[in-house]
């Protein structure tokens, strides 16, 4: 075998078709009994047809031309409302209404704000970022670009304001009301905990990587649709997939690796590659090679997939249709994106601060009905999904809390409680499921239950490039070893971006 990857997740996926496509001998091994990684669609509640996508649901960043490259029978669907945050004005509940109709989006900000200089002044910003997008969208299936060809690109401004300063100063000057800079804050601090105004300048990070791929688009059929197709194309190039193989050792030495583990039946089995890839994290990467991994990481979320017989209604009397179409937001004020965070920081468990965590809720099912039997779609049917911020992989705060206190916060901004609503599987039970950092840490083999594998990093060097692994963003400090996965430069999210990255990097050694 040419090149074995290490873990089946979509990049490996994607980087074993170029390869395979490229004429070399390649073999995943991964430890589950499937691939896909956490991009892919299951069915958890017995008797209910609905196929979720369980972990990740949302596709950003996976340029087009990847998609066109592989042959990919993918469709993404765009959502015309961004977003819906929902607060209590002098008039009674309302909501700041963010969708493709620029008077709807006007009129909304000037019904929170009392003038039209918030909205003006959150044009002016998202024009800045899609600047910074615009730069560097087309670098991301090439060579990475350096620093100061980025930089060069943009005005000062824009360069200070998400890139050199900590987010939350140009938020705070920017903006001037608390729920406009925290609907904006939010996209810097999925999947990562931060404070908008760090130094480290990884919120900053994690909202350039939010605002790349432009606006979060809806696989249709469901992430398991995605994963399928890279399946397929893999399959047709020829790459050997085997499942239920975990390996336990990565051996780098002269002319090439060795990789040892387990096979389904228990057995132990040896593969002699010249290359590895690793789709697995960092961290469990040095674990194979037998060297004391880094940092740990820290995961930060909580997800939390519901089926539920309709929409619920809203005190703001906004329509469900509109107001679960894109985002809508809870508890995600600026100033209480703060202070849960200082809290959390501190030590204090999540469940024991005043007023609803931060939160953010989208439903898939009013995008793509696909996922949804036939009776279930025709009995008016959706899901939910619940996306928690800053609940931290250490947080002692049991399961059931956690969960409890997302939906409490919720429901401030409900006309009606959750329960009532959600569907009962075969069982009797609720269709409702909860995803925690541990949870992550233990189904998908993620350290800390860090959905990125790690921190994020700028997608551009900063500093110079010795090889083609370097050039890419996919080396390691192992020989004969590139990333491939979420762990890679540009990776930390499905968009297969490591894998293809990856499979450029060692053609260049190879070829």
């Amino acid at each position: 075998m040419d090149v074995v990857i290490v873990g089946g997740g979509h990049n490996a996926l994607v980087a074993a078709t170029y390869l395979a496509r490229s004429g070399f001998a390649v073999e995943i091994l991964e430890a589950a009994d499937h691939v896909g990684g956490a991009a892919v669609s299951e069915a958890p509640f017995p008797g209910v047809d609905v196929r979720l996508s369980r972990y990740a649901y949302l596709v950003s960043l996976m340029p087009p031309a990847l998609i066109a490259d592989l042959g990919l029978a993918v469709r993404l669907a765009d959502r015309s409302v961004a977003s819906c945050t929902p607060y209590d004005g002098p008039q009674g509940p309302a909501a700041l209404l963010v969708t493709d109709d620029l008077a709807t989006t006007r009129a909304s900000f000037r019904s929170l704000t009392g003038s039209d200089a918030e909205h003006e002044a959150w044009s002016r910003f998202y024009d800045d970022a899609q600047a910074l997008a615009d730069s560097l969208a087309p670098t991301l299936l090439e060579r990475l670009p350096t620093g100061e060809q980025v930089r060069a690109s943009l005005p000062d401004e824009i360069w200070r304001d998400l890139v050199e300063r900590p987010l939350g100063e140009a938020l705070e000057r920017r903006f001037g009301h608390d729920l406009v800079r925290g609907v904006v804050a939010t996209d810097a601090l999925i999947g990562t905990f931060a404070s908008l105004r760090e130094d480290s300048l990884l919120q900053n990070r994690c909202f350039l990587y939010h605002v790349l791929g432009g606006p979060w688009r809806v696989p249709v059929g469901g992430m398991g649709a995605v994963s399928a197709e890279l399946t397929r194309v893999a399959l047709a190039a020829g790459v050997r997939i085997s499942v239920g193989h975990r390996v336990s050792a990565v051996v780098p030495h002269d002319g090439g690796v060795t990789v040892r583990g387990s096979g389904p039946d228990g057995g132990a089995f040896v593969r002699e590659p010249g290359w590895v890839l690793s789709g697995v994290a960092p961290a469990v990467l040095d674990s194979m090679c037998g060297e004391a991994a880094g940092t740990r990481p820290i995961g930060a979320q909580l997800k939390i997939n519901m089926v539920l017989r309709r929409l619920p209604r809203l005190r703001s009397g906004v329509d469900p249709a509109v107001a679960f179409a894109g985002t809508l937001h809870t508890g995600e004020g600026y100033d209480d994106l703060e202070r849960v965070h200082g809290a959390v920081a501190a030590g204090a468990p999540i469940s024991s601060l005043p007023g609803p965590p931060p939160g953010e809720v989208y439903c898939h099912t009013l995008t793509d009905r696909s996922i949804l039997s036939p009776e279930l779609a025709a009995a008016g049917v959706h899901t939910l999904t619940y996306f928690g911020l800053h609940v931290r992989a250490d947080d002692p705060t049991p399961r059931e809390q956690l969960v409890a206190a997302a939906l409490a916060g919720l429901e401030t901004h409900l006309a009606e409680p959750l329960a009532p609503l959600l569907l009962t599987d075969a069982d009797g039970r609720p269709c409702l499921e909860a995803k925690i950092p541990a949870d992550i840490e233990a189904e998908l083999g993620m350290p800390g239950g860090h959905i990125f594998h790690g921190d994020l990093a700028w997608p551009w060097l900063t500093g110079t490039a010795a090889t083609p692994a370097e050039a890419w963003g996919v080396a390691t400090r192992y020989p004969r070893v590139l990333v491939c996965g979420a762990g890679a430069v540009r990776g930390g999210a499905v968009s297969g971006i490591g894998g293809h990255n990856a499979a450029q990097a060692l053609l260049e050694l190879l070829t």
